[in-house]
């Protein structure tokens, strides 16, 4: 067994952040560092306190002793909080997901690791993302049914039958990212982590293939009053701009064709699940949120 921790850039309420703490903190993690990128952000206080967490708020004194500036875009403040991090050595192994994304190992974790190939450097997470079910009961982040990101060539029929009308919109059969996330060895020079991957000495470090033993399920539109709510900046600042064609799409859809594709997109109805079971691209878990936030506020 190896000892890891994580990083994550935060911005939200302060019951996800507790889920997000809870439940890796459950999984065995040494150390969770959280970034919060609004610097007033009440959730701070809810978490400082923890054992095993390390929380900053993401001040302009910060980021002036950290580069001498903030950062525009988000993107890149999530990476340097992570290469700061990463500068430590605190742990064998650092990851650096988001709030919002929720690790799913099939076998501890720590042993996972300790066993990864030497002579590499990253272990990529394959992403899941969450799908809607009103019938479910709150959780705060509220699934139980996962699709796989559909990508590739070869994955075409599967993406059609999946995606119907909108599959064109959707090459990677994802919504957001289909490059996963990763967990990178410290200790290492010349070494950067980023969003996706890693640098070292200026060249980009081979990622290699997704790891079989850890998920990384995304909670990125799984409610749907958030997801419209979150639209706008993804459009124009986030995950779909770097999508064209789903990008043009959405700007120009009214809110009925918004709502459908929705629907079909990210509903969980039994006919939706059946075809991507049928495709291998379904991952049911039940992450029992709610509960691990109440024992780790246990007195």
């Amino acid at each position: 067994m190896t000892d890891w921790g994580l990083c994550a850039t935060v911005k939200a309420t302060p019951d996800q952040v507790l889920a997000f703490v809870a439940h890796h903190l459950g999984l065995g993690a040494a150390r969770i560092w959280l970034f919060f990128d609004d610097p007033g952000d009440p959730a701070f206080d809810v978490v400082a306190g923890l054992s095993g967490v390390t929380a900053t708020r993401c001040t302009d004194a910060y980021w002036q002793d950290l580069i001498g500036r903030r950062p525009e875009k988000h993107q890149n403040r999530q990476g340097r909080n992570m290469q700061a991090v990463y500068k430590t050595e605190a742990l064998p192994w650092i990851g650096h997901i988001d709030v919002d994304e929720y690790l799913w190992p099939s076998e501890p974790i720590g042993g996972v690791l300790a066993r990864f190939d030497p002579a590499q450097s990253i272990y990529r997470m394959a992403p899941w993302e969450a799908l809607h079910d009103p019938a479910l009961p709150d959780d705060i982040f509220t699934a139980r049914q996962f699709r796989a990101a559909i990508q590739g060539a070869t994955r075409v029929p599967d993406r059609a039958q999946v995606f119907g009308p909108y599959a064109d919109l959707l090459p990677n059969g994802v919504l957001s990212h289909a490059a996963g996330k990763c967990f990178f060895r410290t200790g290492l020079s010349r070494f950067e982590p980023r969003l996706h991957g890693a640098f070292r000495a200026g060249g980009r470090v081979p990622g290699g293939r997704f790891q079989p033993e850890v998920a990384l399920l995304h909670f990125h539109a799984e409610d749907p009053a958030r997801w419209m709510d979150r639209l706008q900046f993804r459009l124009t600042r986030g995950a779909y701009q770097y999508n064209p064609a789903l990008q043009q799409w959405l700007l120009a859809a009214d809110a009925k064709a918004v709502a459908a594709f929705y629907r079909h997109v990210q509903g969980a109805a039994p006919e939706t699940l059946a075809r991507l079971k049928a495709a291998q691209a379904l991952l049911t878990a039940d992450l029992g949120l709610r509960a691990k936030v109440a024992a780790l506020l246990r007195p």
